[in-house]
């Protein structure tokens, strides 16, 4: 069954983009999640909050029971700062010529290492490695996608969100009878819930895959898989007058813009935000927030009007945050944030919206722990980015905005990002601090086309300007460690990590092609190849199939619906065939290398959740990556294919190509190799905390040479 828009749009592109895009739609959650749950907020907060008044004695008595005594610590404070995607073979470069003073500081005061980052090199894997110190087969987040055994389509690997189905019918209305399912598919304790447990506070911001967020001691705002408001993972959108021959191909969707009587500049529209699942339909009709623009194309400027607001654009320049607020009944409103961007003003019109945030100061769903923190945020700080993947990557690729508004999106985020995390720091008294800043990783995917002669998405002359984007976002980075060193006191300790490394993305390979022409997969008579998420295949004849960035799996019988590989030895058998004739596998186009080795998943992951894994993880070599028609599932085209988008670097390659990064301000004591997984025991070795049997790393401090300390609450 064909998947609906924009679903199918935002998961082709979470399928074809790597640690930073945003791009794909839940299967499942349904739009209508976010007004289901604006209304059980709203019935529920009167009643909780009288139970909770009654209650308040109870609770407090329990927790001073039950809370257990602190563990004498090594540290008072803690501070992770995670820079997602920070390449060390830029940073050992920039260091030496002097252009990281502070990195070059902080090597000097504690230490400098490579980090291993996992199988594969994703940033949901990464991170849920960094977060509960255990590798895939036990936290259970292999890519960003999964696939659906009974149906072969893909779906989100880190949340599960259900759909209402117990309604209340009064005529035409709805109304739910039961709260919508949401909860985590990451397994393992992060090591901010152990160290909660040991009354040990932690805050945590925009760390990826806490979407659905962790209830622990401490506070926590989601990040990577929060969606946007109409259920999907960034869907923008473009209102133009251009003929609809300019179609939008991925991840976003083009609206047609005419004029009314009013006149030939005068436009009245509507976004449509979520799902109005109080109203009966299938699917329910979407909520409408009405919208009048008046363009002045003398000026190249517009009005725009919308729930009350008024903002005036200027061609080109990114608007603020503008609020949007959508009606579906009475007393029943869902609210959201979007920025504007009048991109033509001319013999057409054309008006960019990025996709509904989530507003953070009327949350439709979970986006924090407690769940006011994130509206305390935005009191205090503001309105600010909600979407998991909020750089628009894909309006970039789309050549619907242009390097300069991606760049000023991505320091904008990072922003707000500096302003919640210092806010934090500052509150913090005792316990830990982990923040991740994403825009190192965004602007390298879509900037690295500047850094190397000859890639094919550059599209000709590069200026200067473009050559030094990368390494200018390094600079900033620098100055952040600065900022944060200033801060922190003797009994402080700091880590800056990232969770891998970055590589040029010139060549896409097409790894179900492959499949085809080999005769591991085999298409149905009626299909060409040409049809998305493997729709054409004969799955009764089909051996293998490729799905996600890194990832390939059998056809298992017993496992897969229409599985015909038997486990055991022929299933031992198959993948012995692949991994040999992948390993080393050429592009003679180019005559390079296109793939360096395959690994079986046997080999790499250990626990109980190994069997959702991939059966295979393909290791691409620098410069190739897995083609944007194999991520889509597409099995027609060439094996081997340019790679024309914006989205010029990656790090869906071999892993031992993409290590990241590792500053503390304390020597390491060991000579061997740091993993990620050395992370979350680290930080538990530090407050005093034994690690967990899951935990797999060990601290890569000595503690006896660290400053003594307690933990506790923030003030």
């Amino acid at each position: 069954m064909p998947l609906r828009r924009p679903t199918a749009i935002a998961l082709s592109l979470l399928a074809a983009l790597c640690a930073a895009t945003p791009a794909a739609a839940y299967i499942g959650p349904g739009a209508g999640f976010a007004l289901m749950s604006s209304f059980l907020v709203l019935l529920a907060t009167v009643v909780l909050a009288f139970l909770s008044i009654l209650a308040w004695p109870i609770r407090t008595l329990w927790r001073v029971v039950r809370r257990k005594k602190p563990p004498k610590a090594h540290v008072k404070r803690l501070v992770f700062v995670g820079l997602d995607g920070q390449d060390p073979r830029l940073t050992e470069r920039m260091m030496e010529e002097g252009k990281l003073p502070n990195f070059m500081r902080l090597r000097r005061q504690g230490s400098y290492r490579r980090i291993a980052s996992t199988y594969p090199a994703l940033s949901p894997v990464a991170w849920s490695t960094f977060a509960t110190g255990a590798n895939p087969g036990k936290h259970n987040i292999f890519d960003f996608l999964d696939r659906d055994l009974r149906s072969y389509l893909p779906k989100l690997s880190s949340a599960h969100i259900g759909r209402v189905e117990r309604f209340l019918k009064l005529g035409r209305w709805k109304i739910p009878l039961q709260k919508p399912e949401i909860r985590m598919l990451r397994r393992s304790k992060p090591f901010w819930t152990v160290l909660g447990e040991r009354n040990v506070w932690s805050t945590v911001l925009r760390v990826p895959i806490t979407f659905p967020p962790d209830r622990f001691y401490g506070a926590q705002l989601a990040a990577m898989c929060v969606p946007d408001l109409v259920g999907s993972q960034g869907t923008f959108l473009l209102y133009t007058t251009r003929p609809a021959t300019d179609a939008i191909r991925e991840g976003g969707l083009r609206v047609p813009l005419s004029s009314n009587g009013s006149g030939p500049d005068h436009f009245d529209c509507v976004v449509e935000g979520p799902e109005n699942s109080f109203l009966e339909g299938d699917p329910p009709p979407p909520l409408r927030a009405p919208v009048t623009i008046e363009v002045d194309r003398k000026e190249k400027t517009a009005t725009v009007s919308v729930a009350g607001e008024t903002v005036e654009l200027r061609q080109g320049e990114l608007s603020d945050w503008v609020r949007l607020e959508f009606r579906a009944a009475p007393g029943i409103k869902v609210h959201g944030l979007t920025r504007m961007m009048l991109t033509e003003a001319g013999q057409h019109t054309s008006l960019y919206l990025t996709a509904i945030h989530i507003d953070p100061e009327k949350p439709a769903m979970p986006i924090s722990h407690p769940s006011y923190y994130a509206s305390y945020l935005s009191k205090r700080l503001g309105d600010f980015a909600t979407l998991g993947l909020a750089e628009d990557t894909t309006a970039l690729n789309e050549g619907v905005t242009d390097d300069a508004t991606f760049l000023r999106q991505s320091y904008d985020i990072d922003r707000e990002r500096e302003e919640m995390f210092f806010a934090a720091l500052e509150r913090l008294r005792k316990g830990s601090l982990t923040c991740v800043f994403d825009a190192t990783d965004r602007i390298q995917h879509m900037f690295w086309r500047y850094m190397e002669d000859g890639h094919p998405a550059a599209n000709g002359r590069k200026t200067g300007k473009q050559r030094r984007t990368i390494e200018e976002h390094y600079r900033h980075n620098d100055a952040l460690v600065g900022r944060v060193m200033e801060k922190l006191g003797d009994d402080d300790l700091l880590i800056v990590l990232s969770d891998h490394g970055f590589a040029s993305f010139r060549r896409g390979v097409n790894l179900n092609r492959w499949l085809l022409d080999h005769g591991y997969l085999v298409l149905r008579e009626d299909a060409d190849g040409s049809e998305e998420w493997l729709e054409g295949v004969d799955w009764s004849r089909t051996r293998a199939y490729a799905l996600g960035l890194a990832g390939v799996f059998l056809n298992l019988e017993g496992r897969e619906a229409a599985g015909i590989v038997k486990p055991g030895e022929e299933a031992r058998a198959l993948k012995r065939e692949l991994i040999t004739a992948w390993t080393g596998l050429r592009d003679e186009e180019r005559r390079a290398v296109g793939i360096n080795a395959a690994f079986d998943a046997e080999d790499l992951y250990t626990g109980p959740y190994k069997g959702n894994a991939p059966d295979l993880i393909v290791g691409y070599n620098d410069g190739y990556r897995v083609s944007w028609d194999c991520a889509v599932g597409v099995v027609a085209g060439p094996l081997f294919a340019d790679n024309t988008k914006a989205w010029s670097g990656d790090h869906c390659v071999d892993p031992r190509l993409v290590p990241g990064v590792f500053f503390s301000s304390r020597p390491v004591d060991r000579e061997d190799d740091l993993s990620l997984l050395d992370m979350a025991p680290t930080a538990l070795a530090l407050f005093g905390v034994d690690k967990p049997d899951y935990m797999e790393g060990e601290s890569v401090f000595d503690l006896a040479g660290l400053a003594g300390g307690a933990a506790g609450a923030p003030a």
